[in-house]
């Protein structure tokens, strides 16, 4: 019988080594591999700044602007709803205006001056995909919303005789629903294709909340498709919708132009106001989802001007020139501090 040499069992405890080792590095080979392709559970916001001193002063101004916004749209909503004197359609719409504003400056205001105090601004994927919803919910309200006011003015403008039947109770439950459900089925539209895309690598944000143009770059795969779909359903439904409001505004600035009764001053500082909250509102919109080539820091200026100062400028511009809300707001103050001014 044949022994095995020294020589023969080093050789083969070298090649039991060799075939552990490749085995142990095929395995972490493996591992690694699953987890590179492992779905992203949270992302990393950049957020606005690094400086801490910048990162302070961020945090009194939107903390001052987030507070106004909420305490100026609450008032217009409660002084609608307990004046009876402002139980018009076009107050009913504003106070859904200012409504809706409340919503657009709590979904990222919040989340962002919290975020001011931490180091690790991070966001689950499910809060991502909930703050995304919010967004584009409440903006495609609210571009409905919008239109319909313009519809309001229009009416009482070019049609005064028709107005109570045109704007009657049901047309005035009926618009508010009608643009929910358009927001909503707007928002679902974009959502349906973006949660089951494939995210497994990168996780930053250069942003301080979850926006769809950003997030779709971090998926896995080309999403150039993706891309185009939501720069023509929020891109163009934001230029077509702005450019409709200022042709049927630019339309009823001609009409009341016409006449030269008394009326037609404080029809002009109505539809001033409208205008100017139309171009605050679009404008940021246009320039995210349209606009060819982006900057960060423009970009996060404007995000920052459409989450903290719009809602709060909307409630400013559509009662610094308005007396009987003026009148109304005071009232309501008035009886909020238990003081009732004398007649």
């Amino acid at each position: 019988m044949a022994y095995p040499s020294a020589s023969d069992s080093t050789v083969q405890l070298l090649s039991l080594w060799e075939g552990e080792e490749m085995l142990e590095t095929a395995l972490t080979f493996n591992a690694t591999d699953e987890a590179n392709r492992s779905v992203v559970s949270e992302f990393v916001f950049l957020g606005l700044s690094s400086s801490w001193g910048i990162q302070l002063l961020l945090f009194l101004f939107s903390s001052v602007f987030y507070m106004a916004s909420l305490m100026g749209n609450l008032l217009i909503v409660f002084s609608v709803t307990s004046d009876s004197k402002l139980h018009s359609p076009m107050y009913f719409l504003l106070a859904n205006l200012s409504f809706l504003d409340l919503g657009v400056c709590s979904v990222a205001a919040p989340k962002m001056i919290y975020d001011l105090y931490r180091k690790h601004k991070s966001i689950s994927f499910g809060g991502c995909i909930t703050q995304i919803f919010f967004i584009h919910a409440i903006g495609g309200t609210e571009m409905v919303l919008l239109m319909a006011m313009a519809f309001d003015r229009y009416v009482a403008i070019c049609r005064p005789l028709h107005y109570q039947a045109i704007m009657s109770t049901r047309m005035c439950i009926l618009i508010p629903a009608i643009a929910w459900i358009l927001g909503l089925i707007h928002s679902v539209a974009q959502l349906a294709f973006v949660v089951h895309l494939p995210f497994c690598g990168p996780n930053v944000l250069n942003s301080f909340y979850c926006d769809l143009p950003q997030l779709i770059k971090l998926a896995c795969t080309d999403t150039s498709r993706l891309e185009f779909m939501v720069t023509a359903n929020s891109g163009l439904i934001s230029v077509g919708s702005f450019f409709t409001l200022m042709a049927s505004y630019i339309f009823i600035l001609v009409t009341v132009r016409k006449h030269s009764s008394g009326g037609s001053s404080k029809a002009l500082s109505t539809l001033s106001a409208h205008i100017t909250v139309v171009v605050l509102f679009f404008g940021p919109l246009i320039f995210f989802y349209t606009w060819p080539f982006p900057s960060s820091n423009l970009d996060k200026f404007l995000a920052l001007f459409d989450a903290i100062l719009t809602p709060l400028l909307n409630p400013v511009i559509y009662t610094l020139r308005n007396k009987e809300m003026k009148a109304a707001m005071r009232r309501l103050c008035s009886q909020l501090v238990g003081y009732r001014k004398m007649p």
